[in-house]
């Protein structure tokens, strides 16, 4: 039993070190080029560009800097830019499912593409999904949700020179990075843990009704319950493994990333948009929706396509 175990550990922590380089070589880059955008002010343009654009889904034109920084970063950057704007009830609750949907794009859509899907399908269905959700929103969403406004935090006016800029993004980074190692070896360790003791199989035995229900293969079950913990990229490294090893076909692959690109990290996200106000209801029951819509699409499509491949042959 010791033996099984410290075997598992080590697997882990081999598998751990390949993922956390991966993710680096992606993220790094990224978060340094975000950062230059912002310190020579190009986001803020595209920001002022955009704004007729936010007025088809009721938004006002500042609010495209916060659905551009979760694109190009995460949640918490898109919540830091929301707490200095005065918003709406109505607002928040539309950006809130427009970055729950489209954000970390970058590194998210790398690791998509790795496991079988294709990045520019990837890109386009998680952007296009995030505005259509947000026109909606802003039709069905109660007038009333207008006038409630939420409470803001003035922005740090003080210069500050582009050296001390650059620390505080390194720092920032630092804290990230921490975040990461300690995250990603604890996965891969439990993950292997769980797979030599036979648990994996169970677990997904017990959420097999819930995969079917949302279009998605049992095989996807840990993946499933992975992402919604601690997140799509964190998870990274079992969903690739997964391909790699054939415990996941690259089709069923390419439908759990269907359904993950609109729903993962069920619980930290939503608690965060919770904290700043966001109802429980408007942060989850759109994205399940949403999730399901999706893959059982792409189910019908797949099928369309093979019966229509098949017709020309005859």
């Amino acid at each position: 039993m010791a033996n099984r175990f410290w075997s598992a550990i080590k697997r882990g922590i081999y598998s751990g070190f390949s993922t956390v380089l991966f993710l680096f070589k992606v993220m790094i880059p990224v978060s340094l080029a975000v950062f230059l955008l912002n310190w020579f002010k190009v986001i803020p343009v595209i920001a002022v560009i955009l704004e007729p654009f936010m007025k088809l889904f009721g938004l006002p034109g500042e609010a495209a800097l916060v659905f551009i920084s979760s694109i190009l970063l995460n949640i918490y950057s898109a919540i830091a830019v929301m707490k200095t704007l005065s918003l709406s009830l109505h607002d928040i609750i539309i950006l809130a499912l427009m970055c729950l949907t489209a954000h970390n794009m970058i590194v998210e859509t790398i690791v998509m593409k790795k496991t079988g899907s294709s990045a520019l399908k990837m890109v386009f269905l998680r952007i296009g999904m995030a505005l259509l959700t947000a026109f909606i929103l802003n039709l069905v969403l109660p007038p009333q949700f207008s006038a409630i406004r939420t409470v803001t935090e003035t922005a740090a006016t003080g210069s500050v020179s582009f050296i001390q800029a650059l620390q505080s993004w390194a720092m920032s980074l630092l804290q990230l990075i921490k975040k990461i190692v300690l995250l990603v070896f604890s996965i891969m360790i439990l993950q292997e843990i769980l797979k030599e003791f036979a648990i994996a199989e169970k677990l997904s035995r017990l959420f097999a009704p819930l995969m079917r229900m949302f279009g998605l293969s049992k095989e996807t079950s840990i993946l499933w319950i992975l992402v919604n913990t601690v997140g799509y990229a964190y998870g990274a490294g079992i969903i690739i493994k997964s391909v790699e090893e054939g415990t996941m076909t690259r089709t069923d692959a390419d439908l759990f990333n269907h359904h993950a690109g609109m729903m993962h990290s069920l619980l930290e996200d939503t608690f965060l948009f919770l904290v700043i106000g966001v109802p429980l209801f408007w942060l989850v029951i759109p994205r399940i929706i949403l999730a399901m819509i999706v893959v059982w699409l792409e189910r019908l499509r797949r099928v369309y396509v093979k019966n229509m491949f098949k017709a020309g042959i005859h």
